[in-house]
């Protein structure tokens, strides 16, 4: 029984030297993006410094021990249709890790700006669906020399889907919470240019006004049943016979 726990708790602290790897995916790089129907965007990004270096070209220090170069970061992605609403900064496999969120007001014009310009954006109606399609080709080719990467790193493109999906070519075949789709690559891949093909088809009618009209519907139903049976009470109340009370002075025999 001892030599078990001490077998675990070898097994539990080799675990924890390898920093979780073999239990959580190492993700380089990430584009998560809520996406409106309206074509407007909330687009967060969340990337090892070395991997902007690598894959989009930025200039910045891929060393952990560089300082957090926000304003530098910032104006990298700021610009015409893109506002940066956050910034953050933090460390994980010795490494600097930048966290971005961004408003944008048009998904479409994105491959305009530096950091997007490695993908084609598409998003239109298509008879009775919206469809979004982006094709993420070569990276920039930076050089961000030797910082520690073994070859399980990944790099993902996720896709918040504003209403129900119709279609999707992610090679996961599912979807996560019903209307997050994934794309995951090999960093190795992307740093050769292996393109990523992103094609999601959806319903014209968000899921929020889905759920409002529904639930406006059973609303009216609701208050039609509850009017319904206080009309049937009051026209019972008038159809029923009035008791006859004894005329004063009147015997009763």
């Amino acid at each position: 029984m001892r030599s078990r726990i001490a077998q675990l708790l070898i097994i539990a602290v080799a675990l924890s030297a390898c920093g979780g790897r073999l239990i959580t995916k190492q993700y380089e790089y990430e584009e998560e993006l809520y996406l409106a129907l309206d074509g407007t965007a909330t687009l967060n990004v969340d990337a090892s410094v070395p991997a902007l270096v690598a894959l989009r070209g930025a200039d910045l220090n891929p060393s952990p021990r560089a300082r957090f170069e926000r304003e530098r970061i910032r104006a990298f992605y700021a610009g015409p249709g893109v506002t940066v609403t956050a910034l953050s900064s933090s460390r994980r496999h010795g490494r600097r890790f930048v966290h971005v969120s961004m408003d944008v007001t048009d998904v479409r014009a994105l491959q305009r700006l530096a950091p997007f310009a490695w993908s084609h954006y598409r998003f239109a109606r298509e008879g009775d669906v919206y469809e979004f399609k982006q094709l993420v080709g070569a990276p920039a080719a930076g050089n961000a020399g030797d910082v520690g990467w073994d070859g399980s790193e990944l790099i993902a493109f996720r896709i918040h889907v504003p209403s129900k999906i119709a279609y999707h070519n992610a090679p996961s075949h599912r979807t996560e919470r019903g209307n997050i789709v994934e794309w995951e690559q090999p960093l190795a891949d992307r740093l050769r240019g292996t393109p990523v093909e992103i094609d999601v088809q959806m319903q014209t009618q968000s899921i929020l006004a889905r759920t409002l009209l529904l639930f406006g519907a059973s609303i009216v139903a609701a208050l039609a049943t509850l009017a319904a049976a206080l009309w049937w009470i009051a026209r019972r109340g008038r159809g029923a016979p009035e008791s006859r009370q004894p005329a004063a002075g009147s015997r009763q025999l």
